[in-house]
């Protein structure tokens, strides 16, 4: 929102009046319009004033008279105002020539790069391989290889199945299409084993084709074969088969964890505080003491680049720090307390790890104890499947 302001204080505004019977509707037409305005005041219900850009000001007066409504302008603000009414005077002349004049030596440069198409981890992955290139915030636009860097990333990233780029204003846009990663697939007609994906305590074993190699009870190690892909001939030798079946096997996920019966641990207080910081093309303007009158507290920042249209941003951006105080707590456990929070815990990881591969089958607790902590184990057993195909 302040970023709207800034911009329409710079293109002009006006601040409106308007009164009549109907405001609600004026205001609710205003809205469907998605007219933006600020600093709004209804001293009665027949009365209403705000503040709206300059560009929506003709729009603004059909609305009203659609309404019944009649307008009024109040003030006029912004800088086109300014050099308006000092348009005879020199200095505002030199100062116009001057913004315009930097607003085309910027235009020239790239301010902004935008890349859409992967998370957040991908993208900064990507922004090294551009800036290892030499394109970076503030790159002259026409030094710009746009083809070299797509082939660069390409070769760099096996991820990705298409890159495409486009300067638009002073901003790159890159956007990014993810490769699909298949699974390998064997096909019907190729001969595989089924092996063991992981290590466990055969159950059952159900092979519709191919020789069973493990019997119910054996204990088996990842990359054990479980079906053969052959099967034995009465009558003739051995052939190979494309080996089909299910095999089910016991096996067990566990966790430790140290719970200590003293613990401190930290929680907000709810009391924050905000701080506005401006960069310049990396050079930083501090509004307020950057020292927080918080002792211990978290810091989250947000920035914000201003621009002019869409993808015409300008080498200027707001930081916004917003701590929020913190304050450290106690608390003392028992035994049996201390025990019953890391079974919790654990149980919790367990059951991520295990969601939908099987059924629990069992549950085991240990524990060991000294005079700081509780040591807590968690052993899940289950039942699932085990088998994966091989090729042969």
């Amino acid at each position: 929102m302040y970023l709207k302001i800034l911009m329409y204080y710079i293109l002009g505004y006006v601040n409106v009046v308007v009164e009549g019977f109907f405001i609600e509707r004026f205001i609710n037409m205003c809205i469907s319009k998605k007219i933006f305005f600020w600093k709004t005041n209804r001293e009665k219900s027949t009365l209403f004033s705000a503040n709206i850009g300059v560009s929506n000001y003709k729009e603004v007066v059909k609305i009203a008279k659609k309404c019944q409504c009649k307008i009024k302008i109040n003030k006029k603000r912004g800088i086109p105002f300014i050099l308006n009414r000092y348009r005879k005077r020199k200095i505002f002349a030199i100062t116009l020539g001057v913004i315009v004049i930097a607003i085309f030596a910027v235009s020239n440069f790239i301010w902004n790069i935008d890349i859409t198409g992967v998370d957040d981890n991908k993208q900064k992955e990507i922004l090294e391989i551009i800036q290892s290139d030499g394109v970076d915030i503030g790159k002259y636009k026409n030094k710009i290889d746009l083809q070299s860097l797509i082939n660069k990333i390409r070769i760099a990233r096996e991820d990705v199945a298409w890159v495409g780029m486009e300067i638009k204003g002073t901003n790159l846009i890159v956007k990014v299409v993810e490769a699909d990663k298949k699974p390998d697939i064997i096909n019907e007609d190729e001969y595989c084993n089924i092996v063991a994906n992981k290590d466990g305590i055969i159950t059952k074993i159900e092979a519709q084709n191919g020789t069973p190699a493990v019997n119910v009870g054996d204990t088996v190690k990842k990359g054990d074969v479980l079906v053969q892909g052959w099967i034995e001939g009465k009558y003739t030798d051995n052939r190979f088969v494309h080996a089909e079946g299910q095999v089910m096997a016991k096996v067990w996920y566990s966790e430790k964890e140290k719970v200590y019966y003293n613990q401190s641990y930290e929680n907000q207080t709810g009391n924050k505080e905000k701080k506005y910081s401006l960069n310049i093309n990396n050079f930083k303007i501090n509004f307020f003491k950057t020292l927080s009158k918080f002792e211990n507290y978290d810091t989250i920042s947000t920035i914000k680049k201003l621009k002019i249209t869409s993808n015409f941003y300008l080498p200027i951006e707001i930081v916004v720090n917003e701590n929020f105080e913190k304050q450290q707590n106690q608390v003392v456990y028992d035994k049996n307390e201390a025990k019953e929070v890391g079974i919790k815990d654990l149980k919790n990881k367990l059951e991520e790890q295990i969601h939908n591969k099987g059924n629990i089958s069992n549950i085991y607790i240990n524990t060991s104890e000294t005079d700081e902590y509780i040591e807590v184990e968690v052993i899940y057993e289950v039942l699932e499947s085990i088998g994966t195909k091989e090729k042969i």
